[in-house]
């Protein structure tokens, strides 16, 4: 692909600016985004992982958001292969991811995770433990081989949440970031198809919202006023691409008002197409309007530089290069704040270095091949 010279200085100026989250400035406009990698045996990230998150850093990433880690519930994930973000070794060795990304210029948040009911009984790490979620309800709408949370439930998974962003900043992390999206359990609240409850964390979408604002709440109360806490949402769930939390702008401010209350500093979008509008009568995509509506800094993602569904992209696909034009328009008129970039990123650790160098011709396509190591 051939970029003419303008716009390769255009995107280094622009992606250039720093930007603060709370009390946490990143250098730079590009952002990590998270990708399950399922290299960590037993839920401890090793060398090799410290490594893949630390060349990231050194090749201009501004900030790093890691793959998706257990936190410490026995009802939070489904494999053994998954970090984990509780439990001595497992500490010990994100601990050292964060060491090795500052070392390298970078900044980074765990993404902190729970499954919900997307989870199969039956696997590890704690094969026994039963898939829970707000009503029971599967993300395709079945029921069985999970059961509705309780009071209990509740209880223990907040506290779960809670404990992992205390060890995250304890062991040197630069803030946090929740995973509501794509289908897991906080999105299983939100959702009216998977939440069907008839307390106060059921009902309409301020109600749907509870639990996850609670969990929000309870994280700002124990950490430094400082330290951020992001949170990832999205529309699209993994077994329901067409899904929608909101189908207006009004519905989207009922749902994301309560968490903007009770202390997200940052919102990461999740899209497909970074470029689709996502309501009516409006050039805005997820994050443009997450920014509007909520006056806090927005991460927008999908598809950055790359032609290509992510979803094929995953099962094997390459993806051609894309322009960013139309990115860098939308960073420009302040839109949104930071973008996150994925498949680039997981195939050239110096995707953002050559970026911000204006060495664009030097991009790469993506070749599904990566996913094979920790390259």
């Amino acid at each position: 692909m051939t970029v003419h010279a303008p716009s390769a200085r255009r995107a280094a100026e622009i992606l250039s600016r720093p930007v603060s989250l709370n009390g946490l400035t990143v250098p730079n406009r590009i952002v990590m985004a998270p990708m399950t990698r399922m290299f960590s045996p037993g839920g401890v990230p090793g060398g090799d992982v410290r490594s893949y998150y630390a060349r990231r850093a050194a090749g201009g990433v501004g900030l790093i958001v890691t793959e998706g880690t257990y936190v410490g519930h026995e009802s939070a994930g489904q494999s053994d292969r998954v970090p984990r973000f509780h439990g001595e070794q497992q500490l010990a060795g994100w601990a050292e991811v964060a060491k090795a990304v500052h070392a390298a210029g970078g900044a980074i948040v765990p993404q902190l995770w729970h499954i919900g009911m997307v989870r199969k009984q039956g696997q590890g790490p704690y094969p026994d433990a039963p898939a829970i979620g707000p009503s029971g309800i599967r993300v395709d709408g079945t029921e069985g081989g999970g059961k509705a949370m309780t009071r209990r439930d509740l209880d223990d998974v907040i506290d779960a949440f809670v404990q992992a962003a205390v060890a995250a900043e304890r062991i040197g992390f630069d803030g946090v970031e929740l995973h509501g999206a794509h289908g897991y359990l906080l999105d299983q609240f939100l959702w009216a198809t998977t939440n069907r409850r008839t307390d106060a964390y059921g009902g309409g979408a301020v109600a749907r919202t509870k639990f996850a604002a609670e969990i929000v709440a309870a994280i700002r109360e124990v950490v430094s006023p400082g330290f951020p806490v992001i949170f990832r949402y999205s529309q699209w769930k993994q077994e329901a691409y067409d899904a929608r939390l909101a189908e207006t702008p009004e519905e989207l401010e009922a749902i994301l008002a309560p968490l903007a209350a009770a202390g997200v500093d940052a919102f990461h979008a999740s899209t497909r197409r970074y470029w689709l509008p996502e309501f009516e009568n409006s050039v805005l995509n997820l994050a443009g309007w997450t920014k509007k509506l909520t006056g806090k800094p927005s991460i927008t993602v999908g598809s950055v530089g790359l032609d290509g569904d992510f979803v094929r992209a995953f099962a094997g696909e390459g993806a051609e290069i894309r322009s960013i034009e139309n990115l860098l328009d939308r960073l420009e008129r302040e839109e949104f704040d930071l973008v996150a970039v994925g498949r680039a990123l997981l195939h050239d650790s110096e995707w953002a270095a050559k970026i911000l160098a204006g060495r664009v011709d030097e991009l790469m396509p993506y070749d599904a091949a990566s996913l094979k190591a920790l390259s």
